[in-house]
């Protein structure tokens, strides 16, 4: 089934919730990382987190009788999860450790142009879209507004190392979170309910020998963890994962990959807002410009996308995929409001 076919079959009104969860939520969980990884070690999170969302998920899937165990369906899922949780996610959770939430929310807003740039399969498309590119270059203009004061104060100031090494640890991870979403679209098959479970459950078994190798279980106490920070861990599993997430890998079925990456955009006001009125970060007029150049982007992006006809739809996008009705079963209002997930 052609992309085009799949835009067509998706509810208009459910794409719009997905990606109302995508933009709000993701964004939030750059603070609560921040507020977990404060008293808990970064990988033993990742672990936590993501053991805990896979956990769920599956036994949801069980109850809806899914098909579990298809060994290609659980290879693609284990790549991916690799890729967009352990490596991607990851990098996110480790780097909160030196660099402030809001800081790392604006610079993941350039990952939309890692996200246009690795899309190969789509390059005639997206490249000669004029509002898409518009767009993505002014919505690229506008992180460098955002982070162009944080970067240079960063660097200047005496742990100015730690934080450049900071830097191209999260450039890793955007790049692994780009590719790995690319090699989903082309390449999941099967419920993308049971895709988000294995992804999940897979990445978090794999952050605990990299906690291991960390040594972080020495020394570490359960019982010292304040419940803020318990509280947080929750919200990223019930809302960072088990919503946005399988809400991400269900729009990357039935939406172009370079539209859904616009999350990337407004995640970095959520964060900073956040940020700003809850952890006292200050915010210069200077990035309340960026903000607003970002959502002019967004605009754009979105604009170019929804005022396509479907004949513009004919892209190399046809790799096997989730069947529709199973989507929308996926994405139903039903099942969101019983796992908070897709």
């Amino acid at each position: 089934m052609s992309l085009a076919e799949k835009q067509k079959q998706a509810s208009p009104v459910m794409v719009v919730v997905a990606f109302t969860v995508l933009y709000i939520v993701w964004g939030s969980t750059y603070f609560a990382i921040a507020k977990a990884v404060a008293h808990i070690p970064p990988f033993i999170l990742g672990a936590l987190r993501f053991i805990a969302a896979g956990a769920l998920l599956m036994l949801w899937c069980v109850f809806k009788k899914e098909k579990l165990f298809n060994p290609v369906q659980i290879k693609h899922a284990a790549i991916t999860g690799t890729m967009l949780l352990f490596v991607g996610t990851g990098a996110v959770i480790w780097v909160e450790k030196t660099v402030s939430s809001s800081l790392v929310g604006v610079l993941i807003a350039s990952q939309a142009i890692w996200l246009v740039l690795l899309d190969k399969a789509n390059w005639k498309t997206n490249l000669t879209n004029r509002n898409t590119v518009t767009g993505l270059l002014i919505g690229f203009a506008g992180v460098v507004l955002l982070f162009s004061e944080s970067v240079a104060g960063a660097v200047s100031q005496s742990g100015g190392a730690i934080s450049v090494i900071s830097f191209l640890i999260l450039l890793v991870g955007m790049l692994s979170w780009s590719g790995g979403s690319i090699y989903s679209k082309n390449n999941s098959t099967g419920s993308s309910t049971v895709n988000s479970a294995w992804q999940m459950l897979i990445a978090g078994l794999v952050f605990i020998p990299a906690s291991i190798v960390n040594n972080e279980w020495a020394g570490f106490q359960w019982q010292a963890v304040p419940m803020e920070s318990w509280l947080a861990v929750l919200y990223l599993v019930v809302m960072g994962s088990l919503a946005a997430y399988s809400a991400y890998v269900w729009l990357l079925t039935v939406r172009p990959v370079a539209q859904v990456g616009t999350h990337v955009y407004v995640n970095p006001v959520v964060a900073v807002l956040l940020g700003v009125l809850f952890a006292g970060e200050h915010m210069s007029w200077l990035q309340v410009a960026g903000l607003a150049v970002i959502l002019t982007s967004v605009l754009l992006i979105n604009l170019a996308k929804y005022r396509s006809k479907p004949a513009t739809g004919k892209q190399s996008e046809s790799a096997p995929q989730p069947k529709a009705g199973k989507e929308r079963a996926v994405a139903g209002t039903k099942q969101m409001a019983v796992c908070a997930d897709c």
